[in-house]
């Protein structure tokens, strides 16, 4: 079995492909394609594990156990490891550190999300938040569009950076709205991908408003821990899947004045789809 540790992955994974194999993913799990389980966890005093297996035809099998634990100042939040197996046989290929993974996969299917739905003249992105997944959206959102102007806001700075932006990334772990409806130019699209069971990040105005996209309508709408929390009440049937609109099966915006917004809860298809990447460059390599 393959081990690669997190500065093997980083320098394996190539990021100007993980956008294409992110959609690729995406449009086989709304396809019916995938093996999706809901994801587990244990809870402790201070995080949790949880556990998330899955299987794609173009990707293979897998699982990721991923740590979060709010209070970390000296490490990350999130901190992964990633087994990959034979899907013919079920013998252990590789395994790999995976919180480089979940940190670029997220931003990367964020920024997928992005491409799709914001409008074609969007030129200011607004990142909220200061941590690992804003760095990781700096690295991944102008691979996929063409932005004159990147904005980074922290506490006390987050309208400043909202008003006027044409696409606006939440990456806080905030339990309060940090981006109000009202911020919002018309036409904007917002992406989020914060997750905290006991609040949201957003507005619940813009759920209420926006053209709502999901990874996976299943994931997006089960209970904690997999599911998000601001997404209750709302009917699944109102959202649209990511790989819908990639396969045009869904038209995702269908107007410049339309709010849209993606929800992201993480789904181990795209950890297959990054790991998959990686495991293919080692390969490569040796």
């Amino acid at each position: 079995m393959l081990v690669l540790s997190r500065s093997e992955v980083e320098e394996l994974l190539d990021l100007d492909e993980l956008s294409d194999a992110l959609a690729r993913a995406h449009e086989e799990l709304s396809a019916g394609k995938a093996s999706l389980p809901p994801r587990i966890a244990a809870n402790t005093e201070a995080g949790l594990l949880g556990a998330m297996p899955g299987y794609l035809p173009s990707t293979g099998l897998g699982c990721k156990l991923v740590s979060l634990f709010p209070g970390n100042t000296d490490r990350p939040t999130h901190q992964a490891a990633i087994v990959l197996f034979d899907p013919e046989n079920g013998s252990p290929l590789a395994m790999m550190d995976g919180t480089y993974i979940t940190a670029m996969r997220t931003a990367g299917a964020a920024a997928l999300a992005a491409k799709l739905l914001a409008r074609d003249d969007a030129r200011v992105l607004a990142i909220l938040g200061t941590g690992v997944q804003s760095r990781a959206a700096q690295e991944m959102f102008p691979r996929v569009r063409d932005f004159a102007e990147v904005r980074v806001a922290g506490r006390g700075e987050y309208e400043d950076a909202v008003r006027g932006a044409d696409v606006v990334h939440v990456c806080t772990h905030s339990p309060e709205p940090v981006v109000l409806r009202d911020w919002l130019a018309p036409g904007a699209h917002v992406g989020s991908v914060g997750l905290n069971p006991s609040g949201s990040e957003l507005d619940p105005a813009i759920v209420r408003d926006a053209t709502l996209v999901v990874e996976s309508r299943e994931s997006a709408f089960a209970p904690p821990p997999a599911g998000a929390p601001e997404l209750a009440g709302v009917d699944p049937s109102s959202a649209a899947e990511l790989g819908e609109v990639v396969a045009g099966t869904h038209p995702g915006r269908t107007g410049a004045e339309e709010l849209t917004l993606y929800k992201s809860v993480g789904v181990a298809v795209q950890d297959l789809a990054a790991a998959a990447l990686v495991l293919a460059a080692a390969r490569a390599r040796t």
